[in-house]
């Protein structure tokens, strides 16, 4: 073999071994190797047993740089096959599918529109999400816009504006651009008076009931030819709140015989005699219906990609009429199911939480029972946990189910390493059978117990035994029989105390003694652990008063709380197992 062949062989080799341990993020492994290498270069195959004592050395080097020297050294040599990684691992990393067209746009601007009726419930959380995860995908724009033009049926709540952008927060991301709807009244007035101008919409004073009947058969009303000038001169009435609730709409002059009868000249504005609840929108009274508000708004702000539930297929078919009124082209439109949330008792509606709350059913938008954002938050749940199930719901139309325990296991992941453990016992007959004082006999002053079962570098916890330990009833074994107290060694119980033995740890799993927790008698620390199922009290060990507020510890064997409160007793939510 000639010099030269041996330098393409080393340097091909190199490429290839790089390839692999930057994919693999592990160290390039010959037998991994000398395969694709052959294959890619068929000239090698003649010296075959040559091959592996010129590649070894190779290897070797590369497996002693670290992950971004492979990289940099890839990139210095094939930045193809780099380009070619970093594609299939973003591939791999996106789980929700391409936007349709997305190559058409400029830029992807994508938008949430809560109506800020009430602090969202967990289902909101999925359209922030995804809109959320888009933006990142394409580096686009991420527009929140408050579709508050109903202060009557869905009256808004005025503290819920900076409560949802909160939400979005605590979920990861910030939107670009904030808009409220109840800001733009006159922006929506003048394309309304192009409408007129144009013929596309006219005034009505049918009755609702009149005109459904008409609607249905397919009839137009005897307004539906008024000159535009008159419709104009009503419509500016309107504005000036000469007309009260139910006398007079708006409608947009479509196909009376349309196939769906949703779609035949539908209102585009209406008279509302509630006012907002937002000062700067209080004297309006002719308010724009959704549908024509939204469509507008899109338009302006250069949304490029729409996402919203397959029940609302009818708001696109309306808006495309006006669109076609000003010539403008309708954004990209995906639809997706409903999803309906496990383990809750309570509706996911932000109207019948509310009822809950103002009947003290509930206590509150955070009460633990509460199917919502502001909950989860307060019980420690991460908000990149949320985000991760929602995107595993994926986009399908058709509605889904999302089981709980997906954001638990996500969350779990992302606090673990982090939580400190702790021992509480619960003072609950419905929780171990209630709490239980019982003297010990011989047993240490003190108890050490890891901080963390996996974390041997951040010590041990200290707890001081005394005269008596509390247990909880359940973890009681039969009369004279033992239990091993964690931390402190075999005890046997004798009905009124707990004397210690001289066991060696072997009886745990030779005799299959059980291990139990337990907290000092008199130096334990009052609790009180909110639970989707109420409130439950008892006892912690001493140093949990001194956590942090916002912490998350494991009580072990319980599960993860977040601290909440600290003042004469510790306040905890439970978060999951």
């Amino acid at each position: 073999m000639d010099t030269s062949l041996k330098t393409r062989i080393r340097e091909q080799a190199e490429i290839a071994a790089l390839y692999n341990a930057v994919k693999h993020r592990s160290n390039a492994e010959i037998g991994a190797i000398i395969g694709p290498l052959m294959a890619e270069n068929p000239q090698f195959r003649e010296y075959s047993d040559e091959v592996p004592s010129i590649v070894t050395p190779v290897i070797e080097t590369i497996n002693e740089m670290n992950y971004e020297q492979r990289r940099e050294r890839l990139h210095e040599l094939a930045p193809k096959k780099l380009d070619e990684l970093d594609a299939e691992a973003e591939s791999e990393n996106r789980k929700l599918p391409d936007l349709p067209n997305a190559e058409r746009y400029d830029s992807i601007r994508m938008r949430v529109a809560p109506n800020p009726n009430g602090p969202w419930h967990i289902g909101h959380a999925r359209m922030a999400a995804v809109v959320g995860t888009y933006k990142q995908q394409y580096d686009g724009s991420f527009i929140c816009r408050f579709d508050d033009t109903d202060p009557e049926t869905k009256r808004p709540d005025l503290a819920a504006y900076e409560q949802i952008i909160d939400s979005i927060d605590y979920l990861g991301f910030e939107p670009d651009e904030v808009l409220r709807a109840s800001n733009r009244l006159e922006t929506y007035y003048e394309f309304a008076r192009e409408l007129i101008d144009m013929g596309g919409a006219y005034t009505c004073r049918c009755s609702r009931e009149d005109f459904s009947k008409l609607k249905n058969n397919g009839e137009p009303c005897d307004h539906r030819d008024t000159p535009s000038e008159e419709c104009l001169e009503e419509f500016e009435a309107m504005i000036d709140g000469e007309y009260s609730s139910g006398e007079i709409v708006l409608r947009i002059k479509t196909d009376i015989e349309h196939k769906n009868p949703a779609l035949r000249d539908f209102v585009a504005f209406r008279m509302i005699d509630t006012p907002h609840p937002r000062p700067e929108a209080a004297e309006y009274r002719c308010w724009p219906m959704l549908d024509f508000q939204s469509g507008i708004d899109d338009h302006l702000t250069n949304v490029s990609h729409i996402i919203r539930g397959i029940d609302l297929q009818d708001s696109a078919k309306k808006q495309q009429f006006i669109y076609d009124y000003f010539g403008w082209n309708y954004p990209e439109v995906i639809h997706w199911g409903l999803v309906k949330f496990d383990e809750y008792d309570v509706p996911t509606s932000t109207s019948s939480i509310r009822e809950l709350i103002e009947t003290g059913e509930l206590d509150g938008w955070d009460d633990p029972r509460a199917p919502t954002v502001m909950s989860l938050r307060r019980r420690g749940i991460r908000g990149e946990a949320i985000v991760e199930a929602m995107i595993d719901l994926g986009m399908s139309t058709s509605n889904v189910e999302m089981s709980m325990s997906s954001i638990y296991a996500n969350n779990r992941q992302l606090i673990d390493d982090g939580a400190d453990r702790a021992f509480m016992i619960r003072d609950d007959p419905d929780h171990g059978g209630g709490a239980v004082e019982l003297a010990v006999v011989n047993g240490p002053s003190n108890a050490e117990v890891p901080v963390h079962p996996e974390h041997n570098e951040r010590g041990v916890r200290e707890i001081p035994v005394g005269d008596t330990v509390v247990v909880e009833r359940a973890d009681l074994p039969v009369e004279d029989n033992r239990i091993w107290l964690k931390g402190c060694g075999c005890m046997k119980y004798d009905g009124d105390r707990l004397i210690s033995t001289d066991d060696q740890p072997s009886v745990i799993y030779g005799e299959g003694i059980d291990i139990i927790h337990w907290v000092p008698g008199d130096e334990a620390v009052d609790v009180k652990m909110w639970t989707m199922d109420g409130p439950v009290a008892g006892y912690a060990e001493p140093d949990v008063a001194e956590c942090e507020v916002n912490e998350v510890v494991q009580f072990e064997r319980i599960g993860f709380v977040r601290i909440d409160e600290i003042s004469n007793s510790v306040v905890t939510y439970y978060a999951h197992r």
